[in-house]
């Protein structure tokens, strides 16, 4: 699936794709309306309408990423309701296989997420990943969501890559089509990016079940 001899550079996003989608879908989708319920005193049904229509008020922009954001909207200390259920996140099989084999084949390898830092800090303080990476990069580093295709060559004046010889590797649809219309070269989905839903459809894109099937040897 991959010819390593014509890759210098992997990008690899986080959530969905090196890290269990699970963790995210249950935060935003049950355990923050939930919350939200409880310390607004409004019914449940109330606070995941509520939250519903914000999320969809700003979905593929960088406040939906942003932990701040989220916080001034809500009134609420999210970064702290999130490490209330911390112990769901968890990194996708062969990962670190994966990672480890990226280093002893000598390629550049940079964690590019959507996420705001105060979750890439949680997340990385709970699974580890950190040392495996030349670069930690979030999109409010660059100013702009991967959605956004300015964000590929604004990313590329601050880690250079060479398109043509890099690999990308996400969960999003949208993300994967808009770095590819920056010229990356090599792209690859995910299939299964929340362990607990069925495979995903991935249109035009060719994907992975697992990091097993593309690890160097």
């Amino acid at each position: 699936m991959i010819d390593w001899k014509t890759i210098d550079t992997v990008l690899l996003d986080m959530d969905g794709t090196l890290l269990d989608l699970h963790f995210d879908n249950h935060f935003w989708q049950h355990h923050l309306p939930r919350r939200y319920a409880e310390l607004r005193n409004l019914p449940h049904a109330e606070a995941q309408a509520d939250l519903a229509e914000r999320y969809r008020a700003k979905v593929g922009t960088l406040d939906w990423y942003c932990i701040d954001y989220w916080e001034r909207e809500l009134q609420l200390d999210i970064a702290a309701l999130k490490a209330e259920v911390a112990h769901l996140i968890a990194v996708h099989p062969d990962v670190v296989e994966f990672l480890n084999a990226l280093r002893a084949h000598g390629k550049q390898v940079l964690l590019v997420t959507n996420a705001h830092r105060k979750s890439l800090d949680l997340k990385m303080a709970h699974t580890g990943l950190a040392p495996h990476f030349d670069h930690l990069i979030t999109s409010h580093d660059v100013g702009l969501p991967k959605e956004d295709p300015p964000f590929w060559p604004a990313l590329r004046k601050l880690h250079p890559y060479n398109p043509d010889r890099t690999l990308f590797i996400d969960d999003s649809l949208p993300v994967l089509r808009s770095a590819r219309a920056s010229g990356i070269a090599n792209l690859l989905a995910i299939y299964h990016p929340d362990s607990k839903q069925p495979q995903k459809d991935v249109e035009e894109f060719t994907a992975i079940r697992g990091f097993s099937e593309i690890t160097p040897r």
